[in-house]
């Protein structure tokens, strides 16, 4: 591990891809709640190609908000959620590097445990392990059906004992993971899985801690819900299958 002193001690990492019907509200919300806490922060906004004006609103927020540690990556073209991570992951020179979802689904107030339990108690990774508000519609309660039934699926398939490989919540010890990062090959959704399977393996401390989720039903969802759902069955198989050749 390097000597050399980290500026920050946590790099936040926030992914927009067409986020503009909640990216302002919910940028002040995160800012006002990293600027109350005493530690030495960075932003880190990676914005996905997205179609719907978040690029504009990315760019009015960091000129207003010129005075705090923030940089701004365009992906040209969609690389989808792992791809977005990793850009803001590579970029981060952070003690801490971490990711939440920008519609504070679970709120910004897990930030700090999650940092602490990192700088303080020896952990290398810290990540929410989401507790459910249902609302009753038919999107929200399929998607929380799925969700739990992916989550069995990863336990049983991919012999772990971790309980929410797939939160969008999630603080590394940043130098610690990235050669791990480096072995991830997924650049979208299953990324989330991957790289908490691959840092099982090698040896890393994990610390799944329990936060509130709360889905927002006014919100524009990106997430396909039975295609994605598919998509993370095939996933899950080819992975299986490329950890038989990993050693732990």
């Amino acid at each position: 591990m390097s000597g050399k002193k980290n500026p920050y001690d946590l790099s936040l990492i926030i992914c927009c891809y067409n986020e503009a019907e909640i990216l302002d509200l919910n940028f002040r919300r995160v800012v006002s709640y990293l600027d109350n806490l005493k530690l030495n922060y960075e932003l880190i906004v990676v914005d996905d190609c997205s179609r719907d004006g978040t690029r504009k609103i990315i760019r009015r927020l960091e000129q207003e908000f010129s005075d705090r540690s923030i940089k701004v990556i365009f992906h040209e073209e969609n690389k989808g959620r792992g791809g977005a991570v990793k850009t803001g992951m590579q970029a981060a020179e952070g003690t801490v590097a971490g990711y939440i979802d920008i519609d504070l689904e679970v709120s910004e107030w897990y930030i700090l445990p999650c940092v602490l339990m990192i700088l303080n108690d020896g952990y290398d990774i810290v990540t929410g392990f989401r507790t459910y508000k249902v609302h009753l519609t038919f999107t929200s309660l399929s998607r929380h059906i799925l969700s739990h039934v992916y989550r069995w699926l990863v336990r049983l398939l991919l012999k772990t004992d971790l309980k929410d490989t797939e939160t969008g919540y999630k603080f590394f010890h940043r130098e610690k993971i990235l050669p791990v990062l480096d072995l991830t090959l997924s650049n979208h959704w299953f990324w989330d899985t991957e790289i908490m399977l691959l840092s099982e393996r090698n040896g890393i401390k994990i610390k799944e801690i329990p936060c509130l989720f709360i889905r927002n039903p006014k919100k524009t969802s990106t997430v396909r819900v039975f295609k994605d759902s598919l998509d993370y069955l095939f996933e899950v198989i080819r992975f299986r299958a490329r950890l038989k050749t990993i050693k732990s």
